[in-house]
């Protein structure tokens, strides 16, 4: 039955998204394989644009976003809450930056919600025109 939601979803939208996209989420989720994957539409299709290592800073997520193009992310951001206790939850970041080209803008925009439903486990989701929306401080105070 959700396989064929998921078909109207995919037809509804015009967008495909590509096997690896989930299969890199969840080695994100489950493995920690990844910090980061970074997302991109390439004719009409979801791929993975760039993987990041375990070891990569939340700068370096934030290098890894092109400042005049459009793309989805995922973050695992690690945190100590107020009660002492290590954390993780993982952010989804629909990046959309001002300067984009507004066909791009509507592209991403109009197909974030079905791409998003194949990604299991999102907790957090962030939309960003330009860094200082998605600094550390904002990510912080949505993860407590």
């Amino acid at each position: 039955m959700s396989y064929k939601r998921v078909t109207r979803a995919n037809a509804a939208s015009g967008m495909a998204v590509d096997d690896e996209c989930k299969l890199k989420f969840l080695e994100l989720k489950s493995k920690r394989n990844y910090r980061f994957i970074v997302f991109r539409i390439d004719s009409q299709k979801v791929v993975v644009d760039r993987l990041g290592s375990p070891d990569e800073t939340y700068d370096d997520f934030t290098a890894s976003l092109p400042a005049n193009e459009c793309r989805y992310a995922v973050y695992d951001f690690d945190f100590t809450t107020n009660e002492n206790c290590q954390k993780s939850k993982i952010f989804f970041v629909a990046w959309s930056p001002d300067i984009s080209m507004v066909r791009m803008k509507m592209v991403y925009a109009s197909s974030k919600d079905r791409f998003k439903r194949e990604l299991d486990g999102i907790q957090v989701e962030l939309q960003a025109t330009d860094p200082s929306e998605m600094s550390m401080d904002i990510v912080k105070a949505r993860a407590l």
